[in-house]
């Protein structure tokens, strides 16, 4: 069940890759759904998750996000389309959030930045040159400052991905080709161990997911692994009722057979600097 995380970088023709492997391999695509399901998550309108990911929400508009929970979100749609499978993702941090998973190829689709100018002026049907640099400046900064709040890693680093495969030198269909080619490598054989952490990433996901959408766990921020559908919580919560709470939500969420309780509440509350009111 092939899974492939692509970047997103605006006018790179990652889009193009993406569905023509979805085609040759007869996969599904997931890129912009997940702004629809992290708003409908969120209660907040699908233009309002969008705004916010590509740079443009005014500051009332953020304050109505929280970027925290957009993070969790977010990983949890990830991961769950991920366990699935037979999908190439393409952009919403995919390829941090399922680089660990030893079968999924994390690619990283570039451009020089006039070519990229000027495809997005062609698919804008514009001559306006000033506005599509603007564009991808501020689509740029986001996804790096994006990068770098939720995973502390330099968007541009090449050292984070499987392959890099620049546009410019390269056309679609040998970019498409090549990524078959490292599908069919040992290095990203599907096994049965992968296949596990993979569903153990997904089930901590939903843990984590449901733990924020509880208004009892909407605070807790704790260390989650599943295995098996076994989960483990590990860290710090305001005291003993938050802690119950924790554990009662994470045994109500679907797959999970145990939950192994391993938090620990404050003794002395005042005497943490995290501690909620």
């Amino acid at each position: 069940m092939p899974v492939i995380a692509l970047t997103q970088g605006m006018g790179s023709l990652a889009q193009d890759i993406a569905e023509q492997l979805a085609r040759e391999l007869n996969l599904s695509t997931l890129q912009h759904e997940v702004a629809e399901h992290v708003a409908q998550k969120m209660h907040v309108p699908k233009s309002l998750i969008s705004r916010r990911r590509a740079g443009k929400a005014g500051p009332i508009e953020r304050l109505r996000t929280d970027s925290r929970e957009v993070a969790v979100y977010t990983a949890e749609d990830i991961l769950e389309a991920a366990a699935r499978g037979n999908v190439v993702i393409r952009g919403w941090g995919a390829t941090q959030l399922l680089r660990p998973v030893p079968h999924i190829p994390c690619v990283r689709v570039m451009r020089p930045f006039e070519k990229r100018v000027e495809s997005l002026m062609k698919e804008l049907d514009t001559d306006d040159r000033e506005l599509a640099e603007k564009e991808i400046r501020r689509s740029d900064h986001a996804n790096a400052t994006r990068m770098h709040d939720q995973f502390g890693v330099h968007w541009g680093d090449p050292v984070l991905f499987d392959m890099v495969l620049n546009t410019d030198r390269l056309s679609v269909d040998t970019c498409v080709q090549l990524i078959k080619n490292l599908l069919k490598r040992p290095e990203f054989a599907e096994t049965d161990a992968s296949r596990a952490m993979l569903q153990g990433m997904a089930l901590s996901a939903h843990v984590r997911a449901a733990l924020s959408a509880h208004e009892e766990t909407h605070a807790v921020d704790v260390s989650i692994e599943s295995q098996e559908g076994r989960v483990t919580l590990r860290g710090m919560v305001a005291n003993d009722a938050e802690r119950t709470a924790a554990q009662r939500v994470a045994a109500g969420v679907p797959g999970v057979a145990a939950v192994d309780n391993q938090l620990h509440a404050m003794t002395d509350a005042m005497h943490f600097p995290t501690y909620r009111r």
